[in-house]
């Protein structure tokens, strides 16, 4: 499951990085995305950790799981320096290894249980969770470079973790016919769709680490605090405290890749009207400069800086 979401991560922040880059919260995005190979096979990637995530929710408590879920961003990460050659400060890398720790401390100290059903209240809570995160995404769709990718990612990360909330019930249910009546099923869907969508924008702001650990951070902790409080999540008694140091250690490791993380890629070229790519300008660069008109000639290029022309003494 974390291998899985990490090749995904990667995968598709791949593709987000040659899409045109989107200004407004289009779900046409989605569309754009999927017509790139590396998208599919990441989409293909995620799908089978949501599918073993969606296991793991039947028996395990949820702030194990969302944690393990965000193990995927070491992943991620190490295969962005081994792969695509992303230079990692050393302040992340110590981050990364603090993200293990704290994952180990959790699956410590998680206790296997079933998990409780949640009533009308639990589902109509859910359904205005959609429409609060669906409002925010378009103002926070105007926000550039990091700060974009962390607001966009946290976004994500909660429209996860509501689909993480309605699994985890809905994995005890033991009829199919049950299963597909379940609303918590669509439910599970639409956040799904949404946070997908979010995580893509987040992603074409120019930092995978920051909008992956905006979304992780953001996801664990509503979560945690549901599973424990309505959905019967436990932890072995006296092992309390290994939970809390755990799931803190993680959560400071994965707000602290927002802090440090760099864009490790920038927004490639954007086609013309005919479908080419236009080169990226930078904007340092001076205008070329050109040396004296003569009459009845026509300008030459001068790329060296022109010297001021004395002038003439007329006889």
């Amino acid at each position: 499951m974390i291998a899985a979401y990490g090749v995904a991560n990667l995968l598709q922040s791949m593709a987000a990085t040659r899409t045109t880059l989107h200004h407004t919260f289009d779900p046409g995005l989605l569309l754009r995305l999927v017509g790139h190979r590396s998208y599919l096979v990441g989409l293909t990637c995620q799908v089978l950790g949501f599918v073993l995530a969606f296991l793991a929710r039947r028996d395990l408590p949820l702030f194990l799981v969302q944690a393990s879920v965000a193990a995927g961003l070491g992943v991620t990460a190490l295969l962005g320096v081994l792969v695509l050659k992303w230079r990692l400060p050393a302040a992340e890398v110590l981050l990364l290894v603090l993200l293990l720790v704290g994952i180990t401390a959790l699956v410590l100290a998680a206790k296997p249980a079933p998990s409780r059903q949640l009533g009308t209240a639990g589902v109509v809570a859910l359904v205005v969770a959609l429409g609060v995160i669906g409002a925010l995404g378009f103002p926070a769709v105007r926000l550039h470079g990091v700060p974009g990718s962390v607001a966009l990612g946290a976004l994500a990360g909660l429209a996860f973790s509501a689909a993480a909330v309605a699994a985890r019930p809905l994995a005890s249910v033991h009829s199919f016919d049950a299963f597909l009546r379940d609303p918590l099923l669509y439910l599970l869907i639409v956040h799904s769709i949404v946070g997908q969508l979010l995580l893509g924008l987040a992603m074409q702001r120019g930092s995978t680490t920051a909008a992956v650990a905006a979304m992780d951070a953001a996801g664990a902790v509503p979560a945690a605090i549901v599973g424990l409080l309505l959905l019967g999540d436990r932890i072995w008694p006296g092992r309390e405290w290994l939970a809390g140091v755990g799931f803190l250690v993680t959560l400071v490791a994965v707000l602290g890749l927002t802090r440090y993380a760099e864009p490790q890629h920038q927004h490639g070229p954007l086609p013309d009207q005919r479908g080419r790519k236009l080169p990226v300008r930078s904007p340092a660069a001076p205008p070329a400069r050109t040396g004296p008109r003569l009459p009845g000639s026509t300008a030459v290029p001068d790329r060296r800086r022109s010297a001021p022309i004395a002038p003439v003494p007329r006889r």
